[in-house]
C-alpha cells in the first residue's frame, strides 16, 4: 500500500486545518513536488536539518528539542542572512533603528 509523504500529510491534516482556522491563519500550498513554490521555507528547513540533525542521534526527545531551540535562537538573532546584506537580524534591526532615529540639531 502506498502512503503519502509525511510532509504533505502534515500540511493537509484536518487537525492542522482546524488549528489554523481557529487562529485565523490562511494555509497556502503550491504545486505538489515543486520546491520552487516555497523556496524560502525549503531553504530554512534544509539549513535546520543540516546544521542540527545531520548524522546526529539524540538520546532523548528533550535533547533534540533543546538543540533545535538553540539553533532557532541562533538563526533568528545572530546568524548572518544574505537577504539582510549579510547582517544578523539583531544587527539589521539595530542599524534600522539608528537610521530611523531622528537626530537633534544643535
Amino acid at each position: 500500500m502506498l502512503q503519502r509523504p509525511v510532509e504533505l500529510t502534515q500540511y493537509t491534516a484536518a487537525a492542522l486545518a482546524q488549528v489554523c482556522d481557529g487562529f485565523g491563519i490562511r494555509r497556502s500550498m503550491g504545486r505538489v513536488g515543486s520546491s520552487d513554490d516555497n523556496a524560502l521555507a525549503e531553504s530554512f528547513r534544509q539549513g535546520l536539518k543540516r546544521e542540527t540533525m545531520h548524522e546526529r542521534l539524540f538520546s532523548t526527545m528533550r535533547q533534540a528539542r533543546l538543540k533545535i531551540f538553540q539553533w532557532l535562537t541562533y538563526y533568528n538573532a545572530r546568524r548572518r542572512h544574505n537577504a539582510l546584506n549579510y547582517l544578523s537580524p539583531v544587527e539589521f534591526e539595530q542599524q534600522h533603528l539608528r537610521a530611523a532615529k531622528p537626530s537633534i540639531a544643535a
